[in-house]
């Protein structure tokens, strides 16, 4: 027996993380390619766009851990169920619960992994992620390397620039400068170049024409000029400091005086009670899925026709779940002291789980009964 637990085992580690991978591929081209037309559309490099999608993938991954363990357990009872070896197994004495066990190593292994995405690598690559969104969010120049689009890098400030030639020359540029409110000037002009120094990063235009709108009398003034300089280090100084939030912070961090903690990031003690626990509900969930569907498909037996019935059934059991699961987290952030209904998913699978095994167990039970009370 401990020799069908080691491969029953392997087995569903290998479909485990096959199917985690195949969902991961799936769900990250969709989200690929709209940050893939952001960030190269605003003037980023492919590295940029990779650190992006690296610093993503933590969360993401937690999305279709649950899943991925489904999917595994269904793929495996099912073709072990077609191969009868459970049913050997069974037969040499082997109750469910015995078999259960390694599905339960699986879902303890699977709810490990979501607790270490979930309370640590989550919530550093938030902030991390975060941070460089404010980085190239302040990176003026990679914003005014784009064509054809009227751009504002900074408030009062708007940007123009017909083309972009091959050797980084700006030209037939628009700058609207409105931050004073005594006066509006806006310049254009044929060419304009962007040179960075230690100090700071200036705009350079070329044969161009000043415009300046005094607002007491309205007066215009107008000026050629065949170069012009303009420090636009100042449009890099934004106010786009990090928010704090209890997104990017470690569960450790979260467990102690919730309302000191919710005053230091802006929220509310609701707020703070849901972010933890449901890290903790959702690696409990994760263990739960696995087994949902093992004693599923356990209790349907064997069938030459194939057990797609209890296929459907736990794959209902589990969108059940989890869509109980997405309906708690409001009555928690209205009252912290509502945190125990997070696990309430978790525990009602983990009793379904109870009551199919032993149902398994005792096969034809309900019938008799029917029968009886007929």
């Amino acid at each position: 027996m401990a020799k069908f637990d080691r491969y029953m085992l392997s087995q569903l580690l290998v479909l485990f993380g096959f199917f985690a991978l195949v969902l991961v591929a799936v769900f990250w081209i969709n989200r690929a390619v709209q940050l893939f037309d952001r960030l190269i559309g605003d003037g980023q490099t492919a590295l940029v766009f990779l650190e992006f999608t690296a610093l993503g993938l933590p969360r993401l991954i937690t999305t279709v851990l649950p899943i991925a363990a489904f999917a595994a357990t269904i793929y495996l009872t099912n073709r072990l169920n077609n191969e009868s070896e459970l049913t050997v197994m069974m037969a040499t004495g082997s109750s469910p619960w015995r078999l259960a066990w390694p599905v339960t190593i699986f879902g303890l292994i699977a709810g490990l992994m979501m607790s270490v995405l979930s309370h640590f690598l989550v919530p550093a690559a938030a902030a991390q992620l975060s941070e460089r969104e404010v980085e190239v969010s302040r990176n003026i120049t990679s914003r005014l390397l784009t064509e054809g689009t009227f751009l504002s890098p900074s408030t009062g400030v708007t940007f123009y620039s017909r083309a972009i030639g091959e050797d980084g020359v700006l030209r037939d540029v628009f700058l609207a400068d409105r931050r004073d409110d005594s006066e509006r000037m806006i310049y254009t002009a044929a060419e304009a170049y962007l040179v960075r120094n230690n100090d700071g990063t200036s705009l350079i235009m070329v044969d161009g024409l000043a415009q300046r709108l005094t607002e007491p009398g309205k007066r215009l003034s107008t000026a050629k000029f065949q170069d012009f300089y303009f420090d636009i280090t100042g449009l890099m100084r934004t106010d786009d400091a990090i928010d704090p939030s209890i997104t990017y912070l470690s569960s450790p961090a979260l467990m102690g005086d919730w309302a000191n903690v919710a005053t230091q990031n802006n929220t509310t003690t609701g707020a703070v009670a849901e972010e933890l626990h449901s890290r903790f509900a959702r690696a409990a969930f994760c263990f739960v899925t696995g087994l949902i569907g093992f004693a599923t498909l356990l209790v349907g037996g064997y069938s030459r026709f194939g057990v797609w019935r209890e296929i459907v059934i736990a794959f209902l059991l589990l969108v059940a779940l989890d869509g109980v699961r997405s309906t708690l987290s409001a009555p928690v952030l209205n009252d912290a002291r509502m945190w125990p209904i997070l696990y309430l998913p978790a525990l009602v699978g983990g009793l379904t789980v109870i009551g199919l095994l032993w149902t398994a167990a005792h096969p034809g039970i309900w019938r008799r009964r029917l029968r009886g009370l007929a």
